[in-house]
This record gives C-alpha cells, sequence and structure tokens, in this order.
C-alpha cells in the first residue's frame, strides 16, 4: 500500500446510446434507448430517456405502455443492440486514450483508467484534453473522474456526471480532505466501486449508508464484518493505493457463448446449427488469448412461458480426449453433448457452450504419442480461418453447419446499420 499517484477514470456518457447519435444526427437531444438481445430490456438510456423514468433493465414493453398512457411514446426512440459498431467505436476510444498515458488500463467496452503521474500539466487540464479529443476524433462526449486511487477516481467520474460544475472533470487529488468528505457524504455506499445493492444493506445494518462512512469506518470492524476486499476499498477511500492498473488483460478463466432465440425451435438440426455456430465464435475467441480447452459445457433451456408444455432445461459437459482450440473439434465435442441432451417435444428458446479448463497452448506438455503434424495443420487451418474472417467480416467463412441467416437468429428490429465494421452500410453523405 502506497500514498497514491494521480489516477484518472475516463468514462463514455450513455456509451451505447452515445454510439447511435455519433451517426443519427437527428437523434442528439432525444429520449434514445439501447435494447438488449431480442429487443427484450433497456439496456442503455441517453439522458433525455433517463429523464422521463425509464430505467435500466426495464423491458421495453412495460416502458412503452407506461409511456404511451403518458402520451409520451413519441419521444422516445428504440434500437436494438448493434454490438459490431460499439465495438469498433470502443477500440477508437481506447486507442485515443491510450496516446495520453504509458500506463493505461481498460476496464470495460467504456472505461479506461490512466496514470497522470509524472505528466507536464496538471491533471485536470489533461482530463480537459482528453475530453475535447475524444469528442472531436469521435464524436463521443466523456467525463473524466481524477483520484489517488482508483476507487476514488471512480467516485470522481459519477460526481463529474452528477454536477454540470465540474465541466466533465472532477479531480479530488487536488482538493484537501475535508472538501473531499464533503463531496463523500452525500454518495450512497452502494455507489462506491465493489459495494453494490446487496453489500450495501449489510453495511447499512453496521450504520454505514455512505461512502464517507465507510471511508472513516475502522479497518478492524470491516474486516470482522465483511471482507479483506472491502477493507482495501475503504483504504482506498482515504487515498491510500491499494489497486494497481492492470495492464495486460487477465486470460479468461472461461468462455461462454449463449443466446435467447428470435423464435422458438424444436428439431435437432436447429438446435445443432445453433451450437456450432456458438461453439464456433467461443472457438474464435479462445485463440484470441492463445488458449485451449480441455471441456465443453452444453446448455439447451425452453421456454419458460409456454403454457402448453413442461419446461426443460439441461446441461452436459463433454471432457476432450486433447486440450485443443480447433473448431473442429469443439464442435464435435458439443454436438455429441447435444445429441444426449435434447429429446423432441420442447419449445427451445436458449442454448449456448462454455469452453472450461483453459489453459495456455504454449504451456501444453507434448504428447509423445500423438501427431504432431495433424497438430500444426490444425494451428495453420484455424489461423487462415481467423484471418479470412477478420478481413472479410465474421462469418463470412464458417463449417457447413452454421447457416449465415438461420429462423432463431435473435430479433433485431430496430438495429441501425453498423457503420463502420461493414462496407454495404456505409454512411452515405449526399451533396
Amino acid at each position: 500500500m502506497t500514498a497514491g499517484m494521480p489516477v484518472a477514470l475516463v468514462d463514455c456518457n450513455s456509451f451505447y446510446a452515445s454510439c447511435e447519435q455519433v451517426f443519427q444526427p437527428r437523434l442528439q437531444g432525444r429520449a434514445v434507448v439501447v435494447l438488449s438481445n431480442n429487443d427484450g430490456c433497456v439496456v442503455a438510456r441517453s439522458r433525455e430517456a433517463k429523464a422521463l423514468g425509464i430505467k435500466m433493465g426495464e423491458p421495453w414493453f412495460q416502458a412503452r405502455h407506461r409511456l404511451q398512457g403518458q402520451g409520451q411514446a413519441e419521444a422516445v426512440t428504440a434500437l436494438s443492440s448493434n454490438y459490431a459498431l460499439y465495438a469498433d467505436m470502443s477500440n477508437r476510444v481506447m486507442r485515443i486514450l491510450g496516446r495520453f498515458s504509458p500506463r493505461q488500463e481498460v476496464y470495460s467496452i467504456d472505461e479506461s483508467f490512466l496514470e497522470l503521474d509524472g505528466l507536464p500539466e496538471p491533471p485536470e487540464v489533461t482530463g480537459q484534453r482528453i475530453r475535447a479529443t475524444v469528442l472531436r476524433w469521435t464524436g463521443l462526449p466523456v467525463c473524466v473522474g481524477i483520484g489517488p486511487t482508483k476507487t476514488l477516481a471512480k467516485l470522481a467520474n459519477h460526481l463529474a456526471k452528477q454536477d454540470p460544475a465540474w465541466a466533465g472533470v472532477c479531480d479530488l487529488a487536488v482538493l484537501d480532505a475535508g472538501e473531499v468528505e464533503r463531496l463523500l457524504a452525500p454518495i450512497p455506499v452502494a455507489e462506491v466501486w465493489g459495494v453494490g445493492q446487496r453489500l450495501a444493506q449489510r453495511l447499512g445494518a453496521l450504520g454505514i449508508e455512505t461512502a464517507l462512512d465507510l471511508r472513516r469506518a475502522p479497518s478492524k470492524r470491516i474486516r470482522q464484518h465483511a471482507s479483506v476486499m472491502l477493507e482495501r476499498t475503504a483504504l482506498e477511500l482515504r487515498g491510500i493505493a491499494c489497486l494497481d492498473l492492470e495492464t495486460l488483460s487477465p486470460d479468461k478463466q472461461q468462455i461462454r457463448c449463449s443466446r435467447s432465440f428470435g423464435a422458438t425451435v424444436s428439431s435437432l438440426a436447429e438446435l445443432t446449427e445453433a451450437i456450432t455456430t456458438f461453439t464456433s465464435r467461443a472457438a474464435e475467441k479462445l485463440r484470441a488469448q492463445q488458449g485451449e480447452a480441455a471441456a465443453i459445457a452444453v446448455e439447451i433451456r425452453s421456454s419458460a412461458f409456454r403454457r402448453d408444455a413442461a419446461a426443460y432445461a439441461a446441461s452436459r459437459v463433454v471432457p476432450l480426449a486433447a486440450p485443443t482450440a480447433d473448431t473442429r473439434a469443439l464442435v464435435a465435442a458439443a454436438r455429441a453433448g447435444l445429441n444426449r441432451l435434447y429429446k423432441p417435444g420442447p419449445a427451445y428458446a436458449k442454448a449456448g457452450v462454455i469452453l472450461l479448463d483453459l489453459s495456455r497452448a504454449a504451456e501444453r506438455q507434448p504428447d509423445l504419442f500423438a501427431d504432431s503434424s495433424a497438430d500444426d495443420r490444425s494451428q495453420v487451418l484455424m489461423a487462415t480461418l481467423d484471418q479470412i474472417n477478420r478481413r472479410f467480416g465474421r462469418g463470412s467463412l464458417t463449417l457447413a453447419n452454421a447457416r449465415p441467416a438461420p429462423r432463431w437468429r435473435r430479433r433485431e428490429q430496430f438495429r441501425s446499420p453498423r457503420y463502420t465494421t461493414r462496407l454495404d452500410e456505409l454512411p452515405v453523405a449526399h451533396c
């Protein structure tokens, strides 16, 4: 634990909704919501949508019904999730942020920590330059929170978003202890990074209801009633750095790919298409982290809303003969698991796969009795597959049973074009 140095958390404002507004100027200043898979629930809201009382995670049909009753339905634009667009815009933002500091931790799709120690200008000035540069180069608004620790930087970002007086940049590192405590006093403890609603209820029983209460709570008491991790959070609130920047993303311990279907399916052939597609996507992610899987889990689930049939859900883990990242081997194992799980009759609404027991390919112990040439051919083939799909778009080259336009594809009734990743969906400028 050390005295903290300036750390910034840069967070895109209403990221999904803002990405849509960049390419559709008519949406600027309008209430915009982005919906989850199959256009089910609200997963992102513009500031105007929040002002209308639309809640995060709220089923869209409920929100729409309420807005219609209030005569406000026409004021809201609902869009399907456009993950290809959001991922590309995120990559652009993160590359820009990397220009401002030699040490960067990409925390999520729309958040990044930057170490600001040793820079030639005050952190607040750097924060304003970050905001201006990201807005000018991508069209996305961001807020910057600065503090001597990551936890305080997170709270500073929260303050920068809530109070326009900060002009988008809140620097707690330059304030004295009394002023910091005045700012932390009204913040519910649930808003502190790593706490959440469930733990906040337990802390409330101990009289810890705000971020200031947690900052002042004795370490021994926190450790007795909660955990060492929460004790570190309290220390971070006092300006004592306990969390380092993670400049290298750790490998995933599991890789899941699952979807709710746009329409229920009943046949084994359609479920096989879905499982093949999901396994292919999971294998692509596995190779991206240079890993291999020793087992794969397959899961299927029928619709819970059908009253004419009993619900059915099942899963099965299929061990592999040897760790692999070969799509063909993983698909073969997944199909074997599916064949054991499937039973005719139910209307299946969801399926998925999970790659388990992951390890680095370079760390695998060679098998003296295995055909090394077959392994070499597999690696070359998979590298070629990934290269083609990176160049021409995901799904350009797939296994035969992964159809490009299956009936079970998720509903995307309101999806905007993938402006930055598909040549056939580029925006057109009329002169």
